[in-house]
C-alpha cells in the first residue's frame, strides 16, 4: 500500500500539483562588469518600444489602413507620429519605413 506522503511525492514529480513545488537555485550574484547577454535584433539597437492600448476596432482600422495603403503599421504610426510632431512644431523625427 502507497502512504499518501509518496502519492503526492510522485504527483509531483510528475508535474502534478504547483504548491509543493522545489525552489529553484538561486542565481550566482554576478561579478562587477558582467552584464547579462540578451539578444537584440540588429535593426532594433537603438530603438525602445512605445505601447499603448486602444480598442480592438482602433487597431483593426489601422491595419486594414496599411493593407489599403501598402504599408507596414510601423510605416502608419511613424507617418501619425510626424504628423503630430509637425502639428506642434517638432521636428518630424519618426524613420519611414520604404512601405
Amino acid at each position: 500500500m502507497v502512504k499518501k506522503a509518496d502519492l503526492a511525492a510522485i504527483v509531483r514529480s510528475a508535474g502534478g500539483g504547483t504548491r509543493h513545488r522545489e525552489r529553484p537555485e538561486p542565481i550566482p550574484d554576478r561579478s562587477e562588469g558582467d552584464e547579462p547577454k540578451i539578444y537584440r535584433q540588429p535593426g532594433r539597437q537603438s530603438t525602445r518600444p512605445i505601447t499603448a492600448h486602444f480598442p480592438r476596432e482602433v487597431r483593426d482600422q489601422l491595419k486594414i489602413l496599411a493593407i489599403e495603403q501598402n504599408k507596414t503599421l510601423q510605416d502608419l504610426i511613424a507617418e501619425s507620429f510626424n504628423d503630430l510632431f509637425a502639428k506642434y512644431g517638432k521636428p518630424e523625427i519618426a524613420p519611414k519605413g520604404k512601405g
